[in-house]
């Protein structure tokens, strides 16, 4: 009755109504300010969730589910520092569309307490966020730099490289995006290395050598050049065409780099190598071509690494003689070289040591131009300057049994990826 009356009293009954539509204005001001405070934390939030999935993608492939939730949980908190943000939770999800192509999806929530909203019937204001990480193969030139000596033919070696071969040019075929984006040379080597006879009129090759090699005397009882002129009969060098396409060595230094081939020293010396290996490819996209350039090669001859990997810094050069692609952002270019042996015949020598020096040294230059190693070395060879010419330590393989070279070189193919946020 009282209350009744109060409400009647026209002085009394503004006050009661003031107090009651308070309650519902504050509650709104407040929750602006609590809404403030969350969105700036979701902010946060996914800046952290994107830092976390590029993190994660790296080595993602490798590891297994649970590893993966540890390290993301783990990334996460390191770089997330908003206590109010409570009760948070990572999640991801890893996919393999195609070999050689991965997506990351990573997702978190969390909750926000409400100093204001409360009143209004929210206690506390729900974060999510996502971030994915695409990765697969973006433009590439990539040469194989793959020992064809004589030790290949034993323990299933030179099969086992094969097939791994065979599979590794599929992934990156089905990798490539348009036609062109993913270009491979094959560069198959023992003491030396095959341009190809098709070469043989190429103003880079020096005949110097061979013609004095390859020839007859006025005279059939001299047998070399420089006994038959020097009893003053007449060396006639044999045809360009009898040629089986063998290069050797280029003179020092230009033996440990790529320099245009353009007079003297810096030309390739024709040989004609009783133990010729299969002729090299320069890059190329024709898939059907060199998978026939893997089937090919055929062991033969003794180990010189420096040639081989000297040859395939050539085919990945902008100069003659293959002028491949400049160097560009978008553009990786890699090396992956394998052999089963320590080295024993170059053009100068068969002292190990010595050519071990030669080969550090193009491996050191190669790494000098942006250009990446990956070595394997399968059951035999030099650990110590295979891990050294590698451009990381997780970048040299060693393999104890040919039959593990198809995961080895899978392993490779994945991990010749460029990583990008996409969304």
């Amino acid at each position: 009755m009282l209350l009744t009356r109060f409400f009647k009293n026209c002085k009394g009954g503004v006050a009661p109504m003031l107090a009651l539509s308070i309650v519902p204005l504050v509650g709104a001001v407040g929750a602006a300010v609590d809404y403030s405070r969350a969105s700036s934390a979701r902010t946060a939030f996914q800046s952290a969730l994107d830092s976390t999935a590029l993190m994660l993608s790296k080595d993602a492939q490798s590891l297994t589910g649970a590893q993966i939730d540890q390290k993301a949980t783990g990334y996460f908190n390191a770089m997330f520092a908003r206590p109010e943000v409570q009760n948070v939770q990572i999640t991801q999800q890893l996919t393999t569309p195609q070999q050689g192509s991965f997506i990351l999806n990573v997702s978190g929530t969390g909750t926000v307490s409400t100093s204001f909203a409360r009143i209004i019937g929210q206690p506390e204001i729900n974060l999510s966020a996502s971030s994915q990480v695409v990765w697969g193969i973006k433009k590439l030139n990539l040469a194989l730099v793959l020992d064809n000596t004589g030790s290949m033919a034993q323990s299933g070696k030179m099969s086992a490289l094969k097939t791994a071969a065979h599979n590794l040019l599929t992934t990156l075929q089905n990798a490539a995006k348009t036609p062109g984006d993913v270009q491979v040379s094959i560069v198959p080597f023992a003491t030396d290395v095959n341009a190809g006879t098709g070469n043989v009129s190429a103003s880079w090759i020096d005949w110097t050598d061979w013609d004095a090699s390859n020839g007859s005397c006025s005279k059939p009882s001299y047998d070399t050049q420089s006994e038959c002129t020097s009893h003053g009969k007449i060396w006639t060098p044999e045809n360009h065409s009898t040629w089986n396409g063998c290069v050797n060595d280029r003179d020092q230094n230009y033996d440990v780099n790529a320099t245009a081939p353009t007079g003297g020293g810096t030309k390739f010396p024709a040989h004609q190598a009783s133990a010729c290996p299969a002729a090299m490819m320069p890059l190329s996209s024709d898939w059907t071509s060199l998978n026939s350039k893997i089937d090919a090669m055929s062991p033969t001859g003794y180990t010189n690494v420096t040639i081989g990997l000297a040859w395939g810094w050539q085919t990945l050069a902008p100069n003659e003689p293959f002028n491949a692609p400049s160097p560009a952002p978008d553009l990786d270019k890699v090396i992956v070289l394998l052999t089963d042996g320590q080295n024993t015949q170059n053009r100068w020598s068969s002292s190990s040591s010595s050519i071990d020096t030669r080969t550090q040294k193009v491996c050191d230059n190669i790494k000098a131009q942006n250009i990446r190693i990956y070595t394997v070395r399968v059951i035999d060879g030099n650990a110590t300057l295979l891990k050294n010419c590698a451009t990381k330590p997780d970048m040299y393989y060693d393999v104890d049994a040919a039959n593990e070279l198809d995961n080895v070189f899978s392993s490779i193919a994945q991990n010749l990826a460029n990583l990008r946020i996409v969304k």
